[in-house]
């Protein structure tokens, strides 16, 4: 991470210390970068550069309007699976000729709301999701652009709750039904077929999942003899989390995707989330309290499981580095938790680590994605805030919320 570093003993973000900011915001805070970001996609942009893709940036993995907005600026569209995504894709000024609409279960309500905004595609995800969209299109008298999602039966090789490409998933169709409702398509004369659209899970770090999805892509696009106006790849490229995690070959995919293109002279969309944004958000979090036992210690954070839920959803492993280095070391086994009544409320445990007190500030690092965007008021906690750093610039994108509204919305 280019802008998310130690300079000397203080880590920073942009220009920014950690321990300069945290005197004026009260943990536990979202920091961004938006240099890393702009970093992140530019990188991206250049190595899909031959084959010019439509890049939707995937809403679920951070909804912050202010960073959609600074997506929007470099040129980015938007993968939606909600009205909620949708409309904050709208307020961020993201043209609706750039936004894809996905998910299984979108009711009849978000189909209405996306037809009306006139956005790129609806990818469908049943027949019957089929049929009610041309209902809805019928009774407004509105032709709409649709494509239709397969699901490949590719294993992605990554964590199995966001696994989305196998037959056991509830995600797009089969080869056999997707064909069926190929052949059933143009009978739906509210709907022009222009897209077919795959993506088989998330936080997927080697290439091959890809190269299969391709190859199940090429076969179905030959059986169905049509000439696709989209492919979309959808998303899932994965980051390292940990120093033992493998860096996944862009380059490698790139060449893959610009080839597949240039065959079937198509526009392709692509769909990064985590790529983008993974590595550019930090969490800030303070030690409330050190509690000794036997075997380890208990480094109780102020931060919890309602602020950062993937490693009691997925065990998901995020490093947690102090704000501050020094060169001693803590004697003993250290578990970091969180405050919440759940013993699942845990983040990491370690075996060596720097000494650390109360008081002190840690960093839970590579949370821009799925961080905020899953956070919760479980326990009557309020969310906390999000700041995003550009060079010396602060800038507050979503205030702390307070108590005392989460109690009268209640």
């Amino acid at each position: 991470m280019k802008f998310l570093s130690y300079k000397k003993k203080f880590f920073f973000v942009d220009k920014i210390s950690i321990e300069k900011l945290s005197k004026k915001f009260k943990s536990p805070y979202y920091c961004y970068s938006l240099s890393q970001i702009k970093l992140n996609l530019d990188n991206f942009k250049n190595l899909f550069n031959k084959s010019s893709p439509l890049i939707c940036f995937s809403v679920k993995s951070n909804s912050n309007i202010k960073i959609l907005n600074e997506l929007k600026k470099e040129g980015c569209g938007a993968d939606v699976v909600s009205m909620g995504e949708l409309s904050a894709a709208l307020k961020s000024g993201i043209k609706p000729s750039k936004i894809v609409f996905s998910g299984v279960g979108k009711t009849e309500e978000e189909l209405l709301f996306a037809i009306k905004k006139n956005i790129l595609l609806i990818n469908i995800e049943s027949e019957s999701e089929a049929i009610l969209l041309n209902k809805i299109s019928q009774k407004i008298s509105k032709k709409i652009f649709v494509g239709i999602r397969l699901n490949p039966n590719v294993n992605s090789g990554n964590i199995r709750k966001i696994s989305t490409g196998l037959n056991d998933d509830k995600f797009g169709l089969t080869e056999k039904n997707f064909l069926n409702l190929f052949k059933k398509v143009n009978n739906y004369k509210n709907l022009t077929l222009q897209c077919i659209s795959v993506h088989i899970g998330s936080q997927i770090l080697k290439i091959n999942p890809f190269k299969n999805t391709l190859n199940v892509l090429e076969k179905i696009i030959n059986k169905t003899n049509f000439q696709f106006k989209y492919i979309d790849f959808g998303g899932g490229i994965g980051i390292p989390y940990e120093n033992k995690n493998n860096k996944f070959d862009l380059r490698k995919y790139s060449n893959l995707v610009e080839k597949f293109a240039l065959k079937h002279r198509c526009k392709i969309i692509l769909e990064p989330g985590r790529f983008i944004i993974g590595n550019a958000g930090i969490l800030v979090t303070k030690i409330t309290y050190i509690k000794k036992t036997k075997n380890k210690d208990f480094i109780i954070l102020d931060a919890g499981m309602n602020d950062l839920i993937r490693p009691a959803l997925y065990n998901a492993r995020h490093s947690i580095v102090p704000s501050k280095k020094n060169n001693t070391n803590y004697k003993k086994n250290i578990e970091f938790v969180g405050p919440i009544c759940e013993t699942s409320d845990k983040f990491l445990n370690v075996k060596k680590y720097q000494h650390i007190k109360e008081k002190d500030f840690l960093l839970i690092l590579d949370v821009g994605a799925y961080g905020m965007s899953l956070a919760s008021n479980y326990c009557f906690r309020p969310k906390p805030a999000e700041i995003l750093i550009s060079k010396s610039n602060i800038k507050v994108i979503r205030k702390k919320e307070k108590i005392n509204k989460l109690i009268m919305n209640n």
